[in-house]
Formats: C-alpha cells, structure tokens, sequence
C-alpha cells in the first residue's frame, strides 16, 4: 500500500476533545463529525486539506478520552495517514480498528513541516518526503493489522470475512 499527500501540522499533547469537540458528540454522522475536526484549534483545517492528505504531529497524539469520534472524524475528513511522535494508546487502537493508518517515528514528525508532500510504503515500510528529498524508516504494518486497514475497519473486515482471518 502506497500513500501520498501533502502535510497539515500540529504540536504535542493533540487531545480527543481538539479533535472533535465534546458539543458534537450527540451525531452518529460521520459526515457531520468530519465538518466539525479541528475546528477549536485550527479553523481552516478542511481549507488546508484535501482526500488522501496526512497529519503529522508531536508527542501524546489524542490523549484524553477515548471516543472513537476523534479518529472517525479524522479519517471522514479525507486525512489518510497521521505520523506522530507517539500516540495515545487508545487513540492508536481506535485509529486502526476504524482503518486510519498511523505511525510513529519521532524524527519525522519533528522534521516534516506544513505543507510538506510525503509518500508512505507501507510494503517496504519507507516514509518519503518528497519537498525535503529526506527517507525515514517507518515499522511495517502486521498482516492482521493490514488486513483492518485494507478492508476498511475491523469490523468491514468481520462483515467480509465472517470473522477474523
């Protein structure tokens, strides 16, 4: 699986409540979740971004509570990839079991700037930033956990396979 986008940038410490703001929990609408992302901490996110771009951000990416809206509205928003420094643990596993791909590596999330225009691998588990001309090694996803992705989400994958594989 080959990713490319250009970057929207944030900080450290990226928690669920800047993600999707509490006062839009009450929808079961994605669409209407994905209007809503970032919005208290970056007004201009869904000016900035178009389908298949990525987030890269610093340390402790969606800390807080673990509503499974944050990466819902994420991946409706058309954001393909997040790279961050670390993520929260729950924020990690929701990420993947709604079929968000996310990776760690600090020197890229450091490095890449806003705007910047990456490539992922995940086959060959290379990051490439093509504005900077800069490669980073990136942990290549475990088929179970591609096999989510691929698919979608978990439980796409449970629906198309009447179980997991």
């Amino acid at each position: 699986m080959i990713l490319k986008g250009k970057v929207v940038k944030y900080g450290d410490n990226i928690d669920t409540d800047v993600i999707i703001p509490a006062r839009y929990l009450n929808t079961t609408s994605k669409a209407e979740l994905a209007s809503h992302c970032m919005e208290d901490i970056d007004k201009d996110f869904h000016r900035k971004i178009t389908k298949g771009d990525f987030i890269a951000a610093g340390r402790n990416f969606g800390c807080g509570s673990s509503r499974e809206h944050a990466p819902i509205a994420i991946k409706e928003s058309g954001i393909a990839l997040i790279i961050a420094e670390s993520f929260a643990r729950i924020f990690y596993r929701n990420s993947i079991n709604i079929g968000l791909p996310i990776v760690e590596n600090q020197d890229a999330a450091k490095e890449i700037a806003a705007g910047d225009e990456l490539e992922a691998d995940f086959d060959k588990g290379v990051l490439r930033n093509i504005t900077q001309n800069k490669t980073y090694q990136i942990p290549p996803f475990d088929k179970g956990i591609q096999a989510i992705i691929n698919s979608g989400g978990l439980l796409e994958l449970v629906k198309k396979n009447g179980g997991i594989p």
